[in-house]
């Protein structure tokens, strides 16, 4: 009896063994390689399969570009606040350093004006801030940071670059006090600088008004005139300014004119002056009025050490 021979292998698995298989694919695979190297073939192919697996690239490496960009962006932040701070800072400081130069270039201005004012008038000189001012509005008086140690002497004249500002009245060991020539118990015997008329300017107790009391209503006289120190007394030096005529009200029934003038010097707004070693060629005596215009000069004048 004959028999048959069953075969259990399944149909779906029969074919090219395995080593087989791994030859063709072997072989197409270098064969596609060594076109595509050789003629590009593959170009279009790679181009295409680029364009379908972008978005899936761009969606595996969406969480990644998010978290640098979160980070970046914080510490951008925190970097622009820090640098804001320091340029703030920065600025302030440079702010301050500017009204710091400010002032300083104008304090030098000032002193630089006021030693050229006074060159032509003497060789010594000394510069004196103003530390205080009198509160009382008819008491025209300040402090200065002058003393008998830098050899101010009372009587000394005080300039400042416009025109004469006062003289030393009490002097202390390191201060001193000057009354304005504003002050309504100062005087000054100045002369017309267009006519060379002599008289006496008067303090009012206004730093912007003085007053001619001894002009008569002829006197050669009128508003725009610069009134000059004389040079009678010795104290103030001759030509230096004084002030400048203001108002000239003649009135035919009255002996003497209504003269007013404005102080040359700024009395309200000087910071520093200048004290004068003025010694005249010869000392006069004004004594025309009867009234003293002025402090007398010491004999022996103190020289600053």
């Amino acid at each position: 009896m004959a028999s048959f021979s069953s075969d259990i292998r399944p149909i779906i698995g029969r074919g090219p063994s395995l080593v087989a298989r791994s030859l063709f694919l072997g072989a197409v695979s270098i064969a596609l390689m060594v076109a595509d190297h050789r003629y590009g073939y593959l170009n279009s192919v790679r181009q295409t399969m680029s364009i379908v697996v972008y978005p899936i690239q761009w969606l595996v490496d969406l969480p990644s570009r998010v978290t640098h960009w979160t980070q970046d962006s914080f510490a951008d932040r925190s970097r622009l606040r820090t640098e804001n701070e320091a340029l703030t800072s920065a600025m302030r400081d440079a702010d301050l350093k500017l009204q710091t130069l400010a002032a300083l270039t104008e304090e030098n201005r000032r002193l630089r004006e006021l030693n050229e004012a006074v060159g032509n008038v003497t060789d010594k000189r000394l510069i004196a801030g103003i530390m205080r001012v009198d509160l009382d509005p008819l008491r025209h008086r300040v402090l200065l940071n002058k003393g008998q140690i830098d050899g101010v002497f009372k009587g000394q004249a005080i300039l400042d670059t416009h025109g004469i500002f006062g003289q030393v009245t009490q002097v202390g060991r390191f201060t001193s006090e000057a009354i304005l020539i504003s002050d309504p118990e100062h005087a000054i015997p100045v002369r017309v600088n267009r006519t060379g008329l002599r008289t006496i300017v008067e303090g009012t107790g206004s730093t912007g008004r003085l007053n001619l009391p001894f002009l008569t209503s002829e006197a050669d006289i009128k508003v725009g005139d610069l009134l000059i120190a004389s040079g009678l007394g010795g104290i103030f030096p001759s030509g230096y300014p004084v002030a400048e005529v203001t108002r000239v009200d003649r009135n035919p029934s009255e002996t003497f004119a209504t003269v007013e003038a404005k102080p040359m010097a700024l009395l309200d707004r000087d910071y520093e002056v200048m004290l004068i070693w003025y010694q005249p060629a010869e000392v006069e005596t004004f004594t025309g009025t009867g009234k003293k215009a002025a402090v007398p000069r010491p004999e022996k004048v103190r020289n600053p050490s």
